[in-house]
């Protein structure tokens, strides 16, 4: 008999958006046309300076270790675009550079949380916030939020949370799944009773650019700065410069933070690549008329995309303030007939759009929102209109079986 695998697997489940994109992948591969709502990154290329930076790094003998937590240069940088970009001042010492965004979570999971914690993360989620944090054996609680205040965690609902276990909190401003953000106004409404407590607040802003309507993005550590060391930041270049495969992201924390995590990290994957940190430099300082086009672009997608839901029989849509997403409520859609059976939960809807529209998409349930379905607009305006009107057509069809 086999030996078996480590126990701290069986509370952990796959990702839900990865899963969903490997199964438009197989139709794909089929020569099947599928729209493309499932994957969280954006259809634009890195920009032209980016990628001439890194080639130039290569040329220079960019292919071997840097320190563990990142190069001078990229974390000088990473200094000047915080001032710049989330108005607060740090140094170079808080700053630990990791393989993405999402292993810089892993590193703080790892880092903070124990068994017995509680990490309170205000749902709906991101699919792998909890799941890093039962991974290390810690628990997560989830707070609920409400789609007509705007999917964000008010005071009320932190305060009744908290516990004398609470280790943290995760706060992901703009939102994956929702699109949804804090205002300034949310965010000093929550800083008041985050400043009771002794536990840890961590600010996912990786979405902070992508912004619309006129909204503002503000930082807590720029709001809220008596937070002092327990405000902990996550940030990256992968959704602002179309840098997902380049893997690099950060942590600011307090300097004790930082170098728990420059343990961790040299015991585990040590530096990111190395001319992925020069490419990453490169984005920072460089201009930003890129940032700015994909943001507009994504702007007039995101209304399109709304506005199209809307108009499925049976779908609701709030318009949202960030990121990429469209999060619609889709329960109207339950009861639909599905051959000899009907769709019962917001897994079969997805499966079934899958099926019957080609339109890859991501079921709410792995977010924490049951009933919900997240639609991606990173993809062109002609996938989001023929998507949308194969999803019309397929709702059409099983109205009338």
């Amino acid at each position: 008999m086999p030996t078996s695998l480590a126990q701290r697997l069986s509370a952990v489940a796959p990702s839900a958006t990865l899963a969903m994109a490997a199964k438009a992948a197989q139709l794909t591969a089929q020569g099947v046309k599928v729209y493309p709502y499932s994957v969280g990154e954006p259809d634009f290329p890195t920009p032209p300076h980016v990628v001439a930076a890194a080639k130039e790094a290569l040329d220079k003998g960019a292919t071997r270790y840097t320190a563990v937590t990142g190069t001078p240069d990229l974390k000088a940088a990473i200094v000047d675009a915080t001032l710049r970009d989330r108005k607060h001042k740090i140094e170079p010492k808080q700053i630990t550079v990791s393989v993405g965004a999402k292993h810089a979570l892993f590193n703080l999971a790892c880092a903070l949380y124990e068994p017995g914690d509680e990490v309170i993360i205000p749902a709906p989620y991101w699919v792998s916030y909890p799941e890093q944090v039962r991974l290390v054996g810690a628990t997560p609680v989830i707070a609920e939020t409400k789609e007509e205040t705007g999917f964000v965690l008010t005071p009320e609902e932190l305060e009744r949370r908290v516990t004398p276990r609470t280790k943290a909190l995760i706060l992901c401003t703009p939102s994956n799944p929702t699109g949804a953000a804090y205002s300034k106004d949310a965010l000093l409404a929550l800083a008041a009773v985050l400043k009771k407590g002794d536990y840890y607040v961590i600010v996912d802003e990786i979405y902070g650019d992508l912004v619309y309507g006129g909204f503002e993005h503000c930082s807590l550590a720029a709001l809220a700065p008596d937070l002092g060391e327990r405000l902990i930041v996550v940030d990256g270049v992968s959704k602002t410069y179309a840098m997902t495969g380049w893997r690099i992201g950060w942590s600011i924390t307090s300097p004790r933070v930082a170098e728990a995590l420059a343990t961790i990290q040299g015991q585990s994957t040590t530096n990111p690549a190395a001319v992925a940190q020069a490419a990453a430099a490169a984005a920072l300082r460089g201009p930003r008329e890129s940032v700015e086009q994909m943001r507009s672009a994504f702007e007039r997608r995101r209304t399109l995309m709304v506005e199209g839901l809307r108009k499925v029989p049976g779908v609701k849509c709030r318009m949202p303030e960030g990121a990429f997403y469209a999060f619609a409520d889709v329960r109207g859609l339950l009861g639909l007939r599905d051959g000899d059976s009907r769709l019962e939960t917001d897994e079969q809807i997805a499966m079934w759009l899958l099926r019957e529209a080609h339109a890859a998409t991501v079921a709410g349930s792995p977010f924490g929102a049951p009933g919900y379905l997240r639609f991606s607009y990173a993809c062109s305006e002609a996938d989001i209109q023929g998507g949308l009107a194969a999803f019309a057509a397929a709702v059409e069809r099983a109205k009338k079986a």
